[in-house]
């Protein structure tokens, strides 16, 4: 099976409605799967893919949860090239909340990410506390997530500083993966394949 049909396939079992209600659907998996490519700490995979789902899904058959699992890998793989490549990173979504946030693919994004966060919190604001969290302040913003908290309120109501944050989303993935992975760490993903 292609790389681009395993995707296929993925997208439409998170995407389905038989899933948990708190379980993370294809976009917000893309962003979970970013926070947890940039965290300095490891996540084992059954952990991550536990807190994914919320609860286990009912698949088919063990050959389903197998090609779930891999296409979930791939999915992470690719993710983990893309922000070692030399570009900005490219997201599965228009870089826009649109009319209604929190109907926006983008918001389903940044709250992938952010519970991508969570997992490991302790960790991502242990070295570079500051850094980190101004980096990760478009993504917290566009996320909905902090809407309550005063100064988020402040920052909803402009609506033209909100997209001009949600304009830098990209290179601050970029930012945050050169700040959490050292430089040393970097080339061992950028070998050439042959």
């Amino acid at each position: 099976m292609s790389l681009a049909e395993q995707q296929t396939r993925l997208q439409a079992f998170l995407d389905a409605d038989e899933l948990h209600d708190e379980a993370l659907d294809y976009i917000a998996t893309h962003g979970y799967l970013t926070a947890l490519s940039i965290c300095t700490e490891k996540v084992p995979t059954e952990e991550w893919i536990d807190a994914l789902f919320a609860e286990p899904p009912h698949y088919r058959d063990e050959a389903e949860e197998a090609d779930i699992k891999a296409g979930l890998l791939q999915l992470k793989a690719q993710i983990e090239r893309q922000l070692a490549s030399d570009d900005d990173m490219a997201l599965p979504c228009e870089l826009d909340l649109g009319d209604e946030p929190d109907d926006s693919d983008l918001r389903g994004w940044c709250v992938g990410f952010m519970e991508g966060v969570f997992l490991r919190e302790d960790v991502w604001f242990e070295d570079a506390e500051d850094e980190v969290s101004e980096l990760l302040l478009p993504i917290m913003v566009a996320s909905g997530l902090f809407d309550e908290q005063p100064d988020f309120a402040e920052i909803a109501k402009d609506t033209d500083l909100v997209d001009s944050m949600i304009e830098q989303i990209p290179e601050v993935l970029t930012a945050l993966f050169l700040l959490c992975l050292e430089p040393e760490e970097k080339p061992v993903l950028l070998k050439p394949r042959n």
